[in-house]
């Protein structure tokens, strides 16, 4: 039950396996192209990619050295800063010594004596004290006691009353 083939079958039978062939061959191709295509494409985008990845890191490494300047200049600033409070400090001292050696008792030496002592406590120098209680000031006033206005500052009567 074998069946012969006529020669004109046998063609016909390769022409069409070999359109058939072709058809697929030319799908495979044109698969193939667009492949290379996309790849083409993509590594066109890659490598834009990369450009724009080392000037990332390029601007990402200025930043961090232009921060370390920056808090560097900061921190140099603050020491100048303070070096030149330490001067005024002195001199301020020097000055101070000097003013309470010849005006004892003014008042404007005891107001440049407290902003003396403001600065060297900002400074670290001397330590905050704490405000004295004065009986003595409480019992023998310097000036005429008004003890309306005690009383309103005191919370204790409205003002006005």
């Amino acid at each position: 039950m074998l069946r012969r083939y006529s020669a004109k079958e046998v063609r016909a039978l390769v022409a069409r396996l070999k359109e058939e062939y072709d058809a697929v061959l030319k799908r495979q191709r044109d698969i193939t192209e667009e492949i290379r295509q996309d790849n083409r494409r993509l590594r066109a985008r890659l490598s834009v990619l990369e450009g724009q990845k080392g000037e990332v890191s390029e601007a990402l490494m200025r930043a961090v050295a232009e921060g370390e300047r920056i808090k560097k200049e900061g921190s140099d600033q603050a020491e100048s800063d303070r070096r030149e409070l330490r001067l005024l400090a002195d001199k301020c001292r020097l000055l101070l010594d000097r003013l309470s050696q010849k005006y004892p008792d003014e008042q404007d030496v005891k107001d440049f004596e407290a902003f003396t002592h403001t600065l060297l406590v900002y400074l670290g120098e001397e330590e905050e004290e704490e405000p004295a209680f004065d009986m003595d000031e409480v019992l023998n006033p310097k000036y005429p006691l008004d003890l309306e206005k005690l009383c309103q500052e005191l919370g204790l009567m409205d003002e006005g009353t």
